[in-house]
């Protein structure tokens, strides 16, 4: 349970502050609900019934913080190349509501965004995820938004370049093969 003023995680949503507990008649059904402020100044009603089965969560303490941000540090995870099934497990990761997982959705998906670009499903993902990511680490971090933001995507260019790099030495142009020659005889970039 809950109580007014703690800061939350709502999954797919991001973290905000229970702003009250209010009893409400929907359909003619009264329950108790969190309303819970979110970023924007947008309020949402989670019925404290559901509350734990939906996978609302305290926010993360300066301690997991740390290990979020050595999550964006690291190297990206393997993800399918089928667009529909890296698309599906990602999803399956920020619904889980675990911090962890939506920074390596985050990381996974903007070292992707830097080698070949995203499909607009996938950039809509992204953005979705870094704004479920922020939320939580200005709260945890009490930060402010550009602060986090800034702190994100320094983390990511950083170990891009890092793992990048690394990779180029070991496989020159991070490809076994980085060119696609048909039949006629033009070279052309795969």
């Amino acid at each position: 349970m809950f109580n007014v003023g703690d800061k939350i995680v709502y999954p797919m949503h991001g973290a905000g502050t229970i702003d009250a507990i209010e009893q409400k008649d929907i359909l003619g059904e009264k329950q108790d609900y969190y309303i819970i402020k979110m970023p924007g100044e947008v309020k949402v009603m989670v019925p404290i019934s559901k509350a734990q089965e939906i996978g609302v969560r305290n926010i993360i303490d300066k301690e997991e913080a740390g290990k979020v941000l050595q999550i964006l540090e690291a190297d990206e995870t393997e993800m399918s190349s089928n667009w529909n099934k890296r698309y599906k497990e990602n999803m399956d990761k920020m619904k889980s509501g675990s911090v962890y997982e939506v920074a390596d959705v985050v990381r996974n998906l903007s070292y992707k965004q830097k080698e070949k670009g995203l499909s607009t499903g996938e950039k809509k993902m992204l953005n979705n995820a870094k704004q479920i990511l922020v939320s939580e680490l200005v709260l945890a971090e009490h930060s402010t938004e550009d602060e986090v933001q800034n702190l994100i995507e320094n983390k990511i260019n950083i170990s891009f370049e890092e793992h990048k790099n690394m990779s180029d030495t070991i496989i020159p142009q991070g490809n076994i093969v980085s060119k696609f020659i048909p039949f006629n005889g033009e070279s052309q970039n795969a």
